[in-house]
């Protein structure tokens, strides 16, 4: 009976832990001393639809006409402003660059600014700039990050962001107001500027896959192999 009794526990102990999630391997900084540089254009070339905003409330600070707002910024040349691009899983590489200061995400004119930013995980500072109450609901996927009440102008709250992965903000008190913050697992990031063009450097030779996202198309990914000191060209469609 004790024989029969330890076989069990043993079976019970290994299927535990053939369905227990594995550990998360933190990033680890190197020297890289070999990399190279992957540049290259973000672009989209259908046609550009709109969401309507209807400010609801406190009229006063947030508009009292309504508006149309383009759901992607596209340039004359058809570069995408304010897309993520990122290498995926990349587990070794150059050191994290420091923040002068703790990235912060402003309401202002019932507005987030900005509107999308790519942070290193760490904290974020909320500052309500507007004579009005917003309460701003952080999530990753369904999950609630944060949930903080500004009532007052000029206050400034942080929280940290400890978790990967691609963030949602809303406004809680005006329906309308919406962010995205990518937090990093890797420095090997960029947001597109206003022609869609981007630049990530000291990339340890090897292969990757390069991920694109916006919030309207969603995310497409781009196999990219670089070797030594090369600087990588790399043009991206966004579809939807």
């Amino acid at each position: 009976m004790a024989h029969l009794r330890r076989m069990v526990i043993l079976l019970v102990a290994a299927l535990f832990a053939a369905v227990s999630p594995s550990p998360v391997v933190a990033y680890e900084a190197v020297a890289v001393l070999d990399g190279g540089t992957i540049t290259g254009k973000v672009v989209f070339r259908g046609d550009v639809p709109t969401r309507k905003i209807i400010p609801t409330k406190d009229r006063d600070v947030c508009g009292f006409s309504t508006r149309e707002r383009p759901e992607i910024v596209v340039g004359a040349d058809k570069g995408v402003q304010d897309a993520v691009v990122y290498l995926k899983k990349l587990e070794k590489g150059k050191a994290w660059e420091k923040p002068a200061k703790t990235p912060e995400i402003v309401s202002k004119d019932c507005e987030y600014v900005p509107h999308v930013q790519a942070i290193p995980a760490g904290s974020i500072a909320m500052v309500n700039l507007d004579p009005v109450l917003h309460n701003n609901h952080g999530f990753l996927g369904k999950t609630t990050l944060f949930n903080q009440a500004l009532p007052m102008q000029g206050q400034r709250i942080e929280k940290p962001l400890k978790k990967e992965g691609l963030m949602r903000v809303e406004c809680d008190a005006h329906g309308w107001m919406l962010a995205w913050i990518y937090v990093a697992g890797n420095p090997y990031y960029a947001v597109t500027r206003k022609d869609g063009r981007f630049s990530i450097s000291e990339v340890p030779p090897g292969s990757y896959t390069l991920v694109a996202w916006q919030n309207y198309t969603g995310e497409i990914e781009v196999p990219v192999t670089i070797k030594p000191k090369e600087a990588v060209q790399v043009a991206i469609e966004l579809k939807k």
